[in-house]
């Protein structure tokens, strides 16, 4: 069973933070050499702190996804760290949460055998889920343009609000997420058609399914690239 959850920052264990920070460090610092702050082998920066909510995909008790929200309504990266990146930059007033620092484990994925499983689309539709639970109104991120990509490819309706460049003079972009049943459904009818013995009731949250296998003639793997999915500082 594949579980996605939420947990606040002050509800996680020693145990879960570390393994979550750690795991942070490995895609943000080791893979992609981002400028973040690293400490005991962890990734973790002011913004995870007592208004941060991280939801987690979880295997057999192991973390193979996270991401983090804040809402906008707090100190956050699209005002504070990228601003300078960007001619125009704000948010709308309103009851929005941005994502930050989401991946997907490679290694892991492949140590479990869940290739087959179409863990980005799920991960994805578990983020529209938490923000539909919760009544938001969407969710905000700054990415880069091969993550740009990936949203637009799993069929997620995401708009550009903002381009701007990184230190790096790469493509960023703000981008806004809908939250609303009409994407909810576009992403529900992309998991069941890659894998059809998928627990059918995907619309709610917290969010499981089950990781029987199926015949191989049966079952698509997910081509993205997992190792490559982040949102942060670039």
């Amino acid at each position: 069973m594949i579980e996605f959850f939420d947990l606040s920052y002050d509800s996680l264990s020693k145990k879960r933070s570390g393994e979550l920070f750690s795991l942070r460090k490995i895609t943000f610092k080791d893979r992609l050499n981002w400028r973040v702050s690293c400490e005991k082998n962890m990734e973790f920066d002011v913004y995870d702190n007592k208004n941060t909510t991280y939801l987690l995909g979880v295997y057999k008790d192991v973390i193979i996804c996270s991401l983090r929200f804040i809402e906008t309504k707090f100190p956050n990266m699209i005002i504070d760290t990228f601003k300078p990146y960007f001619k125009e930059l704000s948010l709308p007033k309103g009851n929005y949460i941005e994502a930050s620092r989401l991946f997907i484990d490679k290694e892991r994925i492949k140590g479990f055998h869940l290739q087959e499983h179409p863990i980005s689309s799920i991960l994805f539709l578990s983020m529209v889920n938490y923000a539909k639970s919760l009544c938001y109104q969407g969710i905000y991120a700054i990415v880069s343009h091969p993550m740009l990509i990936i949203f637009q490819r799993s069929g997620w309706q995401v708009s550009v609000v903002e381009k701007g460049f990184s230190e790096k003079r790469q493509n960023i972009y703000l981008i806004h997420m809908p939250v609303d049943e009409h994407n909810q459904h576009i992403l529900i009818k992309r998991i069941n058609k890659k894998s059809p013995f998928l627990n059918r009731n995907l619309n709610v949250w917290p969010l499981s399914f089950s990781t029987r296998k199926n015949r191989s003639d049966e079952l698509q793997f997910d081509p993205e690239p997992y190792g490559m999915f982040s949102i942060g500082n670039t």
